[in-house]
């Protein structure tokens, strides 16, 4: 057996390519480290129809066409061949399917395999686009064909728990909406705009037997999501996200800061100056030198003081088992909200009382959008690294590749 027919086997073997295909020629390529591997259909078999399956004759063959492949240790390595096109007497003529690649792909599948994987693992398509000498576009296109495959193979059986939420696209006022499975931990779907319509268009994802066995919608107070969530999902409940409640009350209590500190600089008084994070941070992560200052003005007359003890307080609403118990909970802390003078604070109590109903559902379900809002800090490092997108459906796709759990691979 000559060095060229061995070398043939050699690649045939690890290329698994079986009769009718077999390897024509290997041309090594010492100065550029590469290797392109020639392959032919034996001609005199039949050809097999891509619609049908059936055995046909040979129209003749396409154009001759290049795939990069696995690298061949430190060498890149290139499939080439002219692929039959099949006569068939139901379909006509139609280019046969290849093994080893997709319809129009410009990889393997092998290859695109081992890219998801190198994607998937550096978190960054430009640092992928390097290791695997490819451009950005290439690599883009890999994503986009794994995501189509992925949504085609998904499944959304025994959706409970939904959470919706939105997240900035580009700079200004621009938003997405994202549907999030949040016992899956997986994105569902992205719509562009934070709008009625985008809550529909993520729920459009589901079908209307996943839609009626979900159960409850984490979701902030943002009417749009609700009247929608109450339109397409009527049996579930709206629970609104005890987080996004904390930041309305930290906002509030931050008003009451910044008013009260203007005040006091007018008389001459800095006692609130470089406060900021003592009212808004969690005392449990403070310094020693940070509880005493903060132990000291609790003390102090302050309106600020006041706000925090409201904020606080309000804290024990979550942990009620009973509904009863809240509601009366609720109602004395709203008369002393309300009656405390502090306007930032007593808005955000008509706010919750507003939407009392859908604050209480968290005692029956105890869902937070804690998993959208970590699925949202995935989303920003996927933004971050981009530097930005300008287009809606590469940022979606990027989204659903990294953060929807999906069967991304090639067969």
């Amino acid at each position: 057996m000559s060095m060229d027919t061995e070398l043939q086997r050699h690649y045939g073997l690890l290329l698994g390519v079986s009769s009718p295909w077999r390897v024509k020629n290997v041309e090594l390529r010492l100065a550029i480290k590469e290797v392109e591997i020639e392959l032919e259909w034996e001609w005199g078999k039949d050809a097999e129809c891509p619609v049908c399956g059936r055995a046909c004759s040979i129209y003749d063959s396409g154009p001759e066409r290049t795939w990069r492949h696995l690298d061949t240790m430190q060498f890149r390595t290139l499939i080439r061949a002219r692929t039959p096109r099949a006569n068939c007497r139901e379909h006509g003529v139609k280019t046969m399917l290849v093994p080893w690649a997709a319809p129009g792909g410009r990889f393997t599948n092998l290859f695109e395999r081992f890219a998801i994987d190198v994607l998937l693992a550096s978190g960054s398509v430009s640092q992928a686009c390097g290791l695997l000498g490819i451009g950005w576009d290439a690599a883009q296109k890999i994503i986009n064909r794994a995501v189509d495959r992925g949504l085609d193979r998904r499944e959304l059986e025994g959706l409970k728990r939904l959470g919706m939420d939105e997240k900035s696209f580009k700079r200004g006022q621009s938003y997405i909406t994202v549907l999030t499975d949040l016992d899956g931990g997986r994105v569902l779907d992205v719509e562009e705009e934070r709008t009625g319509e985008a809550a529909q268009g993520v729920l459009l994802s589901l079908t209307p037997e996943q839609k009626a066995g979900v159960e409850a919608v984490a979701v902030d107070m943002w009417e749009p999501y609700v009247q929608t969530i109450k339109q397409e999902l009527p049996q579930a409940d709206i629970v609104h996200d005890r987080y996004h409640i904390s930041a309305y009350l930290n906002d509030a209590v931050d008003k009451v800061r910044r008013e009260e500190h203007k005040e006091l600089l007018s008389r001459g008084d800095e006692t609130l100056k470089g406060t900021r994070q003592l009212w808004l941070y969690n005392p449990e992560n403070f310094r020693s030198e940070q509880i005493n200052e903060f132990e000291r003005l609790k003390d102090l007359n302050l309106k600020v003081a006041r706000a925090w003890a409201a904020k606080e307080t309000f804290s024990r609403f979550w942990e009620y088992e009973s509904e009863g118990w809240a509601r009366k909970f609720f109602k004395e802390w709203f008369v002393w909200v309300t009656r405390s003078r502090l306007k930032p604070m007593a808005e955000v109590a008509h706010m919750l009382k507003r939407h009392l109903d859908n604050l209480l559902t968290y005692l029956k379900h105890h869902i937070t959008n804690a998993v959208t809002e970590g699925l949202n800090s995935k989303i920003q490092s996927l933004k971050s690294a981009a530097r930005g997108f300008r287009s809606f459906a590469n940022y979606r796709n990027r989204i659903l590749f990294f953060c929807g759990k999906l069967d991304l691979y090639p067969l």
